[in-house]
């Protein structure tokens, strides 16, 4: 009986050793405090590691991806694009309320997010230059606005809920007074003017609207110019976004985009910087 007692007591002096044991162990990890630098060295790490998410419109793809690959390479600071419609990039943003940089196709939707109190440090890049677009054999004879009235004419246009390509072209149809018979024609209607040049290379319509620089080299479809005095140029403006926990790296990004290095990349895929004289007297 005396050897079981022992046993007992024994036992609960052991327990209580280990569980004394355990409280201290866990008071020394919670109170290092060389441990609690490290998991903050940590954060500060990842966070600067986060990429940049750039609001981007579809349509300057091309030079954006080029500039967001230099730009890592010189600052170490990773960009991730949403490439869209500038109307469905702004919805996004309202929505998400998260972003570093919104740049759209054109001054119309980034007026829009800066009545929203989107937008900050507003830079202005380059011009976008409305071109009409038809199969290489060109079956409809395409060869002005005005062509795009025509019987038997099929058409495929910008969305102007989506794009500011929509818009503009809109305006210069209603411009000359055939929008009415414009639209009659219009067999389709993209969110992007990279889906314009997709139905036209397909030879799914006689003619589009879409940004010079995208099509200046695409043997897939014809290019013609429009005429100067009906005409609409569009600035590409680009801006920080103020949901940005990264400021002073989206800062860095627009600083970047218009800088020397950045006008080079687009220079090379054909686009005309901003300023220019040839466009002062120009709408944009």
């Amino acid at each position: 009986m005396v050897n079981k007692i022992h046993v007992i007591v024994f036992s609960l002096l052991i327990s209580c050793v280990l569980f004394l044991g355990c409280i201290d162990s866990t008071s020394n990890s919670t109170a290092d405090p060389d441990t609690a630098v490290t998991d903050s060295d940590s954060l500060d790490e990842q966070v600067s590691e986060e990429p940049l998410l750039i609001y981007c419109g579809a349509g300057i793809r091309g030079p954006m991806d080029e500039i967001g690959v230099l730009f890592e390479e010189e600052y170490g600071i990773p960009v991730q694009y949403n490439y869209a419609g500038a109307n469905t990039l702004l919805t996004q943003i309202e929505l998400s309320g998260e972003g570093d940089v919104y740049m759209p196709g054109a001054t119309y939707y980034f007026e829009v997010a800066a009545e929203k109190g989107f937008v900050d440090n507003f830079s202005k890049v380059v011009y976008h230059v409305p071109v009409i677009i038809t199969p290489p054999d060109n079956p409809a004879n395409i060869d002005s606005l005005d062509d795009f009235a025509n019987d038997d004419v099929s058409v495929v246009l910008g969305d102007p809920k989506a794009a500011p390509i929509g818009i503009i072209t809109n305006k210069m149809f209603t411009n000359k007074g055939i929008d009415g018979l414009v639209e009659a024609n219009v067999v389709a209607k993209g969110a992007t003017v990279n889906e314009l040049i997709t139905y036209i290379s397909l030879n799914q319509a006689d003619a589009s609207i879409v940004w010079k620089d995208l099509v200046r080299d695409n043997d897939e479809v014809n290019m013609i110019k429009i005429s100067e005095d009906e005409n609409i140029i569009k600035i590409v403006p680009i801006a920080t976004l103020k949901t940005s926990e990264n400021s002073e790296f989206a800062a860095e990004f627009i600083d970047f985009v218009v800088s020397d290095e950045g006008h080079s990349v687009f220079e090379g895929y054909g686009f005309i910087l901003y300023p220019d004289e040839k466009y002062a007297s120009l709408e944009v």
